[in-house]
């Protein structure tokens, strides 16, 4: 369920921003300048479509659609001599239907700002430019020629925040016997990572294109044919950035670690147990046992201590296998916020198949900063509202193909998503078990979550998916936006003890379906503008400035107090209905599908609302994914010749679940990392000071 990043979006990393991506076009002369989106390889999905009058107003129509959802907004501005804005609009809706309506205006050297969420007012400094909420890419491109003129001293923003912005690629362009010189620009300052985005060269620079690789291209029309080459260039210079980011911020350990007096969290019983020593040698567990080794009382086999390099005593603190988030749609630049919360796993539930592999290698090269990923393939339906990640099917043959590809590619299952054929849904699933894979996912349009269990599903992603059984019929469709604003309207209303309900619940545990409910990311259905997510009220005054003003964003349609009441109770009856289903011995793995590592740890809160204990909701983001993603022979717990991917708390999360973000120090293999280093690096004050080993001396 991945965001348009028109805004700084609460819920992804790398889509904080399609901002940057327009034209600083001369104010002086009429101009119109329009640019397509693409996806999918070279699918038209939206458009922006810039007008500058002769009177140096700006207009711009900006509409996106993909996956059935995306933002339609107009857009007008002027600027004062300085550059800066001197009065702004834009109004339209968001990529979930919520309306959109901002405003800016300067008026005897005051500016003054008003969305749907905040307002306020601050002096028109020199060259401060307002930084919009919910603009389109176009409202961006006066900070442009600002940082153009400012150069190294950056472009001061209002509400807060400085951008900066650098040159760290060139290429010249041909077409049609044209040449055309761009630059790749990365921008800093704002959300937790850079912005990439291609610029002109000539006398008036101007965005040429932005690119989120694996996803969409937006770039200027008649240029879409270079598009690829542009994505090919930009992920090598990502990959510079990316290896140096993790050079800076892991430690190698190579050799044997002695981790002492810690108290280890049993993920597979999901209990606490006594002080006890673990040991570690070249990225695997060689010995756990009780007692603290190096004091002597060690029960059990005598350790050379001569062979250790390092010792890390914990002191008594809790050591828990790294947590692992059954939800994930990762990119290069998302695994900061996974390893600074102790994600040291993920399982990808649909991303471009290049990019993932991309992802994967430089991971397992030990270039990239992030957790280990377990890939699921994505297979969608051809229609209008299709998904464009991983292969789009017409048919059962192009199914097999698909998962032939996932099977050679070592894939432990696919997901199915919202447009895929149901006449072929079961032969598809019978195809995918014969090759030895799992099979999840939405439930395809016009079906319920019974058919899907029925046809074989051995999994279902998301609250709503396993709700809409109740909700829908033959005629309804789940491609749109209905499939959000149904449970919305009508979970509260529904009788949880109602024989079909229990009946439906009964099957789920029989059948051992797992659930992956994404409790946290669904927060925004009961949102209203102004209003703190209660996803990450918690966190949010670790955030820097810009960020925690997103987390006020409204993405959903709640006209009133009365609808926001029924939203509201609809929510709480979905984390109930989680528990119900626990309860009931149905098998629960804790997902995101949002901003990484804060909403697994919402999400674990969520489920100890739900009813769980913090030791049971803790098995779900270790013991259960690695379980049900085929992996616990490798990681999910501490034991013997597993992964060392442990994570060492500064609190016990088995008695509170909140302590599960203090998160002081991450092991991941061979390499250390420092949650406090990497938070201080992405903007984010820390939530635990690191404990750090001792070199033994020789």
């Amino acid at each position: 369920m991945r965001q348009f990043p028109l805004r700084a979006d609460r819920r992804a990393l790398c889509f904080l921003l399609l901002a940057m991506v327009a034209a600083a076009l001369p104010a002086q002369a009429a101009e119109t300048l329009r640019y397509v989106i693409l996806v999918d390889g070279g699918k038209q999905a939206g458009h922006q479509t810039t007008q500058v009058g002769d009177d140096g107003v700006v207009r711009t129509e900006f509409i996106f659609k993909d996956n059935g959802r995306g933002p339609e907004l107009k857009e007008r501005y002027k600027l004062a001599t300085d550059g800066s804005f001197a009065d702004y609009e834009v109004k339209g809706t968001s990529t979930f239907g919520a309306p959109v309506d901002e405003t800016w205006r300067v008026e005897n050297g005051m500016g003054r700002w008003k969305t749907t969420s905040d307002a306020g007012e601050a002096p028109q400094r020199d060259g401060a430019m307002y930084w919009s909420l919910a603009g389109t890419p176009q409202s961006y491109a006066p900070i442009l020629a600002a940082l153009a003129k400012r150069g190294d001293a950056g472009v001061p923003l209002i509400p807060s925040g400085t951008l900066r912005s650098r040159v760290i690629d060139e290429v010249t362009l041909q077409r049609d016997g044209q040449a055309r010189k761009v630059d790749l620009l990365a921008l800093t300052g704002v959300g937790f990572t850079p912005i990439f985005l291609w610029t002109t060269t000539d006398a008036n620079p101007r965005i040429f294109a932005f690119i989120q690789p694996g996803w969409m291209q937006m770039v200027e029309a008649g240029w879409e044919k270079q598009a690829a080459e542009l994505e090919t260039r930009q992920k090598a210079a990502e990959a510079k950035a990316l290896v140096d980011l993790n050079q800076r911020l892991s430690h190698a350990i190579p050799g044997t670690t002695l981790i002492r007096n810690v108290r280890l969290f049993d993920s597979e019983k999901g209990v606490l147990g006594p002080v006890s020593s673990v040991l570690i040698r070249d990225g695997r567990i060689q010995r756990v046992g009780e007692g603290n080794w190096a004091t002597g009382d060690h029960v059990g086999d005598v350790i050379d201590t001569l062979t250790i390099a390092r010792t890390l005593d914990g002191g008594g603190r809790v050591l828990m296998p790294g947590l692992f988030d059954a939800h994930a749609h990762t990119s290069r630049w998302s695994g900061g916020l996974d390893v600074a919360a102790g994600v040291t796993s993920i399982r990808d539930m649909g991303n471009d198949n290049a990019t993932l592999q991309q992802v994967m290698a430089e991971e397992r090269e030990g270039k990239l900063l992030g957790a280990r990923v377990v890939p699921a393939g994505f297979l969608e339906g051809e229609s209008k509202m299709s998904a464009r990640n991983g292969f789009v099917v017409k048919d059962l043959d192009g199914a097999r193909k698909a998962i032939d590809w996932y099977a050679e590619h070592d894939y432990p299952q696919i997901k199915i998503y919202n447009s895929f054929p149901k006449e072929i849904l079961k032969d598809t699933i019978a195809y995918a078990h014969g090759k030895g894979l799992r099979v999840s996912g939405h439930i395809p349009v016009f079906l319920r979550a019974q058919d899907a269990v029925d046809a074989g599903y051995d999994e279902i992603q998301h609250i709503n998916q396993v709700l809409l059984n109740f909700l829908v019929d033959d005629k309804t469709d789940t491609r749109t936006l209905e499939r959000f604003y149904l449970p919305a309207n009508k979970v509260a209303d529904m009788d949880f003890d109602a024989k079909p309900v229990q009946d439906f619940i009964a099957l789920l545990a029989r059948k051992q379906i797992v659930i992956d409910p994404t409790l946290a990311t669904f927060d925004f259905l009961r949102q209203r503008p102004g209003q703190m997510s209660q996803a990450f009220a918690a966190v949010a005054d670790h955030m820097p400035p810009d960020v925690q003003r997103g987390f006020r964003v409204a993405e959903f349609d709640i006209p009133d107090d009365a609808t926001a009441a029924r939203f509201d109770k609809s929510y709480l009856k979905s984390v109930d209905f989680v528990g119900r289903m626990y309860r009931a011995g149905v098998p629960i793995v804790a997902g995101t599908d949002g901003l990484p590592g804060f909403t697994l740890q919402r999400e674990l809160q969520l489920y100890v609302d739900a009813g769980m204990t913090p030791a049971q909701a803790l098995q779900t983001a270790t013991w259960n994914p690695a379980k049900y993603a085929r992996v616990v022979g490798d990681r999910g717990s501490i034991a013997v010749g597993k992964r060392a991917d442990l994570i060492l708390i500064d609190g016990d999360p088995t008695r509170d679940i909140a302590d599960i973000r203090k998160v002081a120090t991450v092991i991941k293999g061979d390499t250390i990392y420092y949650p406090s280093e990497v938070y201080r690096e992405l903007g984010i004050r820390p939530f635990a000071e690191p404990i750090k080993p001792v070199e033994t001396k020789k």
